[in-house]
């Protein structure tokens, strides 16, 4: 039993310690809002799409082509996006709420803060690329729908706006670096070593730089200021989501990397960059901005137990 706890601990406190440090960098003037907008543009645009892609091209084709897992991991994101957001809208009182609130509860920092998460475990991204093009694109395209059509208690659906979220889902650095990486593992093409070390030493970046720039921009606000939606949404997406939908993967049979990545899809913290399009798109900042503190504070224990739990049972 103490083997699985510490077991637990070393797969996210390294994590959260990082963010953490990078907070306190913050506040201690090593680090500026520079630095932050600097560090997410090079992590998004660089170093994460690199990671990937060396990990998606060293893949065992039978592993890239795992189309059950690809299967679950988008239908069980299309359920919990939807399954939100008719429940919000039915039992949420203020309508002004609910745009933020659905976005909060249901998308996760699956990309960043996910693959860091699963990177640190089994020292490569594993099955966070499949995870990633199963879910990140509906993460996105629905922030969009949902933003647009819940503004200021019931907004009007612009096609143009639809159009760029699909233009920018398909212009995302980080699924063009898993896409990227495919024809070399399905095909045996090598990568070139000079490539190869270049990619891997931008690769290695990803993780340190990404945390640190989390915790630098964490923005505490009057985090809490609306404590009742903020603690559902958060219980949504660090509890509820994860305690419906892991017995059924462990039911399909999935174990291991696919069964730690389909809990870092369901219960790892809600995104920052959902606050930022909340407030942008005429939404509740100040609730997504509570949602996203509480549930990266929470993640710390939430995720630390679900992987307890699932060590325990033997499954991880």
């Amino acid at each position: 039993m103490l083997d699985h706890f510490l077991y637990s601990l070393n797969a996210t406190l390294p994590v959260f310690a990082l963010m953490v440090l990078g907070w306190v960098l913050k506040r201690a003037r090593f680090l500026n809002d520079e630095f932050i907008r600097v560090a997410n543009r090079l992590v998004f645009n660089v170093a994460l799409p690199c990671m990937l892609f060396l990990d998606i091209a060293g893949m065992d084709p039978s592993q890239l082509l795992d189309g059950r897992f690809v299967a679950y991991g988008f239908v069980v994101t299309l359920l919990s996006i939807l399954g939100i957001w008719a429940l919000t809208r039915l039992f949420l009182k203020d309508r002004t709420q609910v745009g933020a609130f659905v976005q909060g509860a249901y998308r996760s920092s699956a990309a960043i803060l996910g693959a860091a998460l699963i990177t640190n475990i089994y020292g490569d991204a594993g099955y966070a690329p499949l995870m990633i093009l199963a879910s990140v694109p509906l993460y996105n395209v629905f922030a969009v729908l949902i933003l647009v059509l819940e503004a200021g208690g019931g907004g009007k659906l612009d096609g143009a706006r639809v159009k760029r979220a699909a233009l920018n889902v398909c212009k995302n650095p980080i699924i063009l670096g898993i896409l990227a990486g495919m024809p070399f593992a399905l095909l045996g093409i090598p990568i070139p070593a000079m490539a190869s070390k270049c990619a891997s030493m931008l690769g290695s970046l990803a993780t340190p730089l990404a945390l640190l720039a989390i915790g630098a921009g964490f923005v505490w606000g009057d985090a809490l200021q609306k404590a009742g939606p903020t603690v559902a949404a958060s219980a949504i997406k660090l509890v509820v989501l994860p305690a419906l939908f892991l017995p059924v993967a462990v039911r399909l049979g999935f174990r291991n990397e696919q069964l730690m990545a389909i809990l870092i899809m369901l219960g790892s913290p809600s995104t920052p960059s959902g606050y930022i399009m909340a407030k942008q798109m005429g939404n509740d900042g100040v609730l997504a901005n509570g949602i996203v503190v509480l549930t990266t504070l929470l993640a710390a224990v939430t995720i630390t137990g679900w992987i307890f739990l699932l060590r325990t049972l033997g499954l991880l």
